[in-house]
């Protein structure tokens, strides 16, 4: 079958890089879907984005975004001013949308994981299904949702089993690599693409959509493609629970994990990203990619024990600043706690997994009374059952003020900027708990603050 004759137009305006336009239909609109679909009509392709969450539709075509993430708003309302991007409650509508059939379709729904480690893919086949029945020609079927190896045998077999009218398509693995807070950049500036396909079309179509943005393209069967993401972010996530247990060696001996990592990060074959010890990682991926990596491991006959060990450090280590206030303050039960920043990590408003949790629910149980502040995340969190009880500061200050400790669990910018010397006479003892490493122990501890940091004297 050779390839339907699609229309070529310039990338940005640029003569130099000439691409073919595609009708493109992106099913699921959370931080994967969205960043998506909205830097593929950057890229000059004519783009649906489909969710079953009518909320989440509405808003988008009021031109609100329901995410945080630095620069998506303006890509959302250029591209839509422009006509490149679209939005549609309905599967069937997104497929067919204004006579226009998708030529590709991206798979971006969530796979939440399951108690036993397990990633839900009810999702995935049931969008498969109505993929099935709503396609009129040949269409290529991508996985971009993080999945399991073997999804794609079953995207397949789903497909096959509801598509009645027989008609032909394809289905490849493009897995993302997007960091929350960075996704935007991540999709237009990525390190490398990969391309999990099982044919030459498949192939020719990816590439020609990932063409303009002039990086790195490895082409691998669909089952190399699924494993590269999982491996990755368990890789990723053995990198900080590494530094973390040697940052805990640190502390007893007297040492700085700081200085540490430096010196670990210079090797070339290590590299320093990813050694910044502190109160463990969060977010969505990697405890659910290292979860679901060693449950699929594990069904195939393979004990990965390492990923294990991974995780478990991870969980002991939201258990440090708790550890130190405890140390510090003896008993709890009606003490004020100050703690800066909700979300997982900077630049983004993303609570799941996210090591606050945990750490403001141990301090609930134990009676104090915790006021916090994020810059972006409080709105999300008060609709956040887990974060009930604790009072929401208007700024980092009102946290600090009459605080018995001031706790530093995500380290946004605005944070490295605050006035200490202020802090210091608002609060009703100068403990300063810091988990992400941030600051200067010097520093602080001239300023008359009794300050904790992760690994160091």
């Amino acid at each position: 079958m050779g390839l339907p004759s699609i229309p070529y137009v310039r990338y940005n305006d640029d003569p130099q890089i000439l691409m073919k336009k595609h009708n493109i239909c992106v099913i699921g609109t959370g931080y994967v879907g969205l960043v998506t679909g909205t830097c593929l009509a950057e890229l000059g392709n004519w783009v649906v984005c489909v969710d079953s969450d009518s909320k989440k539709i509405a808003l988008l075509k009021s031109g609100k975004l329901p995410i945080y993430e630095p620069g998506l708003d303006k890509l959302v309302h250029k591209n839509t001013k422009a006509g490149r991007l679209h939005f549609s409650g309905s599967i069937s509508e997104g497929i067919q949308f204004k006579g226009r059939p998708a030529e590709i379709i991206f798979i971006a729904v969530g796979t939440p994981p399951r108690q036993d480690g397990s990633a839900d893919l009810s999702n995935i086949e049931s969008v498969a299904e109505q993929i099935a029945k709503n396609i009129k020609t040949y269409t290529l079927i991508v996985e971009k949702s993080t999945v399991p190896v073997e999804t794609g045998e079953w995207i397949s077999r789903t497909i096959e089993r509801a598509n009645t009218q027989k008609i032909p398509f394809d289905v490849a693995s493009n897995p993302e690599f997007l960091r929350e807070g960075s996704a935007v950049h991540d999709f237009l500036h990525p390190d490398r693409v990969v391309l999990g396909v099982s044919s030459k079309q498949a192939e020719a179509w990816l590439k020609d959509i990932y063409s303009p943005l002039k990086s790195p393209i490895l082409v691998t069967d669909i089952k190399s493609a699924e494993l590269i993401k999982h491996a990755s972010n368990s890789f990723l996530a053995a990198k900080i629970s590494f530094i973390n247990a040697v940052a805990n060696v640190c502390e007893k001996v007297g040492a700085d994990v700081v200085q540490i990592a430096r010196g670990m990060g210079m090797d070339k074959r290590i590299g320093p990203s990813f050694l910044s010890a502190g109160i463990g990682y969060g977010g969505f991926c990697f405890p659910k990619d290292l979860e679901a990596f060693y449950w699929i491991s594990h069904k195939k006959g393979y004990d990965f024990k390492l990923l294990k060990v991974v995780k478990d450090i991870n969980e002991e280590q939201k258990n440090w600043i708790l550890k130190q206030v405890e140390a510090e303050l003896w008993n709890l039960e009606g003490k004020r706690i100050g703690v800066l920043g909700l979300a997982f990590k900077p630049n983004t408003d993303d609570l799941r997994f996210a090591p606050s949790l945990e750490i403001i629910q141990q301090l609930l149980e134990r009676k104090t009374q915790v006021h916090v502040y994020d810059p972006v995340a409080m709105p999300k969190a008060k609709t956040v059952s887990g974060y009930q009880g604790v009072r929401f500061c208007k700024d980092a200050y009102e946290c600090a003020r009459e605080a018995d400790a001031l706790v530093l669990v995500t380290e946004w910018p605005e944070f490295a900027k605050l006035d200490f010397k202020k802090i210091r006479t608002i609060m009703h003892r100068p403990l300063l708990i810091d988990g992400r490493n941030l600051y200067d122990p010097k520093k602080l501890r001239d300023l008359g603050f009794t300050y904790k940091s992760v690994g160091r004297p």
